[in-house]
């Protein structure tokens, strides 16, 4: 699976962007997706993650209630739509996917549960 993302930019505080992850090579119906982000000399932290088959969405506390993850199989396209951005938010955004293992449920933002990663998004709020 090959995955490309798009949408990241400059933004002010309070502010939205809305990125998008394609994904080629089968369809991501069959796959649990990831977003997350990474700033210099930081673990790599999931933000967002959806189980595309049931549309089960998971966020981590700093995004819930501002950013929304979402799967549209047709398009084969998994999308973060950030609302009232903050600095804090900066960062490279990276989309990711693997198969759902079992153990999935028990950690949608780990990064060791997925295979699978995109080259990654700039997004800066100041």
């Amino acid at each position: 699976v090959q995955l490309v993302e798009s949408g990241g930019g400059s933004v002010q505080v309070g502010g939205s962007l809305r990125l998008s992850c394609v994904a080629s090579g089968d369809t991501i119906s069959r796959y649990c997706m990831g977003w997350f982000r990474q700033i210099p000399d930081k673990e790599r932290e999931g933000v967002a993650a959806i189980y595309t088959e049931f549309l089960n969405t998971f966020y981590a506390d700093s995004v819930k209630g501002r950013f929304t993850i979402s799967a549209d199989s047709a398009k084969n396209t998994v999308t973060l739509q950030m609302n009232g951005l903050k600095p804090e938010d900066t960062g490279m955004y990276y989309c990711a996917t693997d198969t759902c293992p079992d153990t999935w449920y028990q950690g949608p933002h780990d990064k060791k549960q997925y295979h699978y990663w995109g080259q990654g998004t700039q997004v800066t709020v100041s």
